[in-house]
């Protein structure tokens, strides 16, 4: 029988960057598999670094970890949350791979003694990686590949080539080019220009690519004869100049391209047959997230508040959980340097919860330990996560069981109380890059406990990203307090779950389950936390009244 054949649609951007290829791809995606299509899509980075795993939050964003223990870019994030489905290594391919095996494999002698050079040898490991992707799936009808960067950029370039290779080397009807663009909006002049498409469209064409979808991000309506300007001078049809309107939230955005008939001229090109998409479960989310009955407000505090890319899957996920909840999230954003300047009192006040994130580095940390007393002595909803939990163990061993010098020993070696310490196969560990606790790991869960109500299973899996653990030493010191560890590895070796028994709701877990979030299935534990918001919230507006969850569990999705 012979091989199915996979069809590609490549996903370039111009003009400038932060355009949102990977939710553009993502919506694509979606509406594709809404077609009862099977969908798999691949980031390629133009970065030399090997994976993002080293890379400074504030250049990068959020590093997202995959099941396997990939770090990769934050737009697999975007693409496992649109097309709930898990991704893989091969999902995210940066300049740094495909040199790292170039290389490696000339070093073997591989090239018998051939000059290696970009072309055909970079653009060959280019290929190839993307066709991976085609592979790692079975039956996969569609990869989609986004191509980080803008056109123009040196660093892209191998990538273009190789994509526009590979459109030559498919059968005709296999590829589709999709190009992102800005049509920005002059006020001054009251008038949208349509120059700059038009440059980085010629930019493309003269690599030799000729785009068939123009997605022109845009502040105002495209009408029919700005469509055709840019048709004409793009050589695109106007039909397949698509206005990407800003809209409320960015899972409107597959509706909005649904109607203006992205899917349709995709299929079109790809001789599919144009099958409606049922989205009916996708726009109920979205209504829930622009009408909601209830509103909270949640204080993250991080020392990276002033980058939310930072913690771009925690956003998403309180989103998600205010789709479960009915409810409206409105973040506060606390640097965790200020609580320690200012006290936690005066930036708190009012919060319906706190979340602490994950981290590295010892700057901030005391803010955040400051943070997780003052929620823990008010009963205020808590959740902290990775770092987070490991701050609330400080806390609590300094404040409950008066540990004055607890901490962690990632921050001093020289501790009489390290309460958190070095995972023993940490130890020795000199590169930094991949090398951490990573990826998808089993835990177990003790019952009764907030976690178990919130799974509704005694073993669960959960992605990790970390070097420093609850340190075993200091069991027996919680034995007879309210912290109780209820979920630890199987072999009973790692703590993975805290939770305070003397407190409404306070969770610490040293994994990182914003990873695992879907738009229409929240995290169990980030739902139950903001459920537990709205009891708070409800309680406080009216103290008298007699506390009900049954009525937020009404609304769960």
């Amino acid at each position: 029988m012979p091989e199915k054949k996979t069809k590609y649609i490549f996903v370039t951007g111009g003009v400038v960057s932060a355009l949102g290829k990977g939710i553009a791809s993502s919506s694509i995606g979606l509406l594709l598999k809404k077609r009862g299509l099977n969908v798999n899509i691949i980031k390629c980075d133009p970065y030399i670094n090997v994976d993002p795993g080293t890379m400074n939050p504030f250049q990068h964003g959020e590093v997202f970890v995959l099941d396997d223990g990939s770090e990769t870019d934050l737009d697999l994030g975007h693409y496992e949350r649109f097309l709930d489905q898990s991704m893989s290594k091969d999902n995210n391919v940066t300049t740094g791979q495909v040199y790292h095996t170039v290389i490696t494999r000339e070093r073997r002698g591989d090239y018998l003694g051939a000059t290696v050079q970009v072309i055909p040898h970079i653009t060959e490991e280019i290929k190839a990686s993307i066709r991976r992707a085609g592979r790692a799936r079975p039956d996969t009808d569609i990869v989609i590949v986004e191509i980080g960067g803008t056109v123009g950029d040196i660093e892209s370039q191998p990538f273009l080539e190789a994509i526009r290779q590979m459109a030559l080397e498919n059968d005709p009807g296999d590829t589709v080019f999709v190009h992102l663009t800005l049509v920005p909006y002059v006020p001054t002049a009251g008038e949208i220009k349509t120059k700059p498409t038009q440059h980085s469209v010629k930019a493309l064409r003269e690599i030799g690519i000729q785009p068939h979808l123009l997605v022109c991000r845009t502040v105002k309506p495209l009408d029919e004869s700005i469509r055709n300007k840019i048709g004409l001078f793009c050589n695109v049809p106007a039909r397949h100049v698509i206005a990407a309107l800003d809209v409320e939230t960015v899972y409107e955005i597959p509706l909005s391209f649904n109607r203006e008939g992205v899917g349709k001229a995709i299929c079109e090109h790809l001789n599919l047959e144009n099958i409606d998409p049922d989205l009916s479960e996708w726009e109920e989310m979205v209504s829930k997230i622009k009408h909601p009955s209830h509103r909270v407000k949640i204080a993250i505090c991080g020392k990276y508040v002033h980058l939310k890319d930072a913690y771009k899957s925690i956003i998403e996920s309180f989103i998600h959980a205010g789709v479960a909840n009915d409810t409206r999230v409105d973040l506060i954003w606390v640097s965790s340097e200020d609580i320690k300047k200012n006290g936690a009192e005066s930036l708190l006040d009012g919060i319906d919860g706190l979340l602490i994130p994950g981290g590295f580095g010892e700057r901030g940390v005391e803010g955040k330990i400051e943070s997780i007393r003052y929620v823990r002595e008010n009963k205020i909803p808590f959740f902290g996560i990775c770092l987070g939990m490991q701050c609330a163990v400080i806390e609590y061993a300094r404040n409950v069981c008066d540990l004055k010098d607890a901490h962690s020993y990632e921050f001093y070696a020289e501790l009489k109380h390290p309460v958190i310490h070095l995972m023993a196969d940490q130890e020795g560990v000199t590169n930094l890059g991949g090398t951490m606790r990573l990826g998808a790991y089993p835990c177990i869960l003790q019952q009764p406990s907030r976690s178990y109500e919130a799974y509704g299973a005694d073993q669960i899996s959960e992605r990790h990203r970390h070097r420093y653990e609850f340190n075993n030493a200091y069991r027996d010191l919680f034995k007879d307090t309210s912290l109780i560890l209820v979920g630890l590895s199987p072999d009973g070796r790692l703590v993975e779950i805290v939770e305070d028994s003397d407190h409404p709701w306070f969770v610490g877990v040293q994994f990182h389950p914003e990873l695992k979030s879907r738009p229409t299935r929240a995290h169990p534990l980030f739902r139950d936390f903001i459920g537990a918001a709205v009891e708070y919230n409800h309680k406080k507006k009216d103290p008298e009244a007699v506390t009900d969850i049954s009525q937020v569990e009404k609304n769960r999705v």
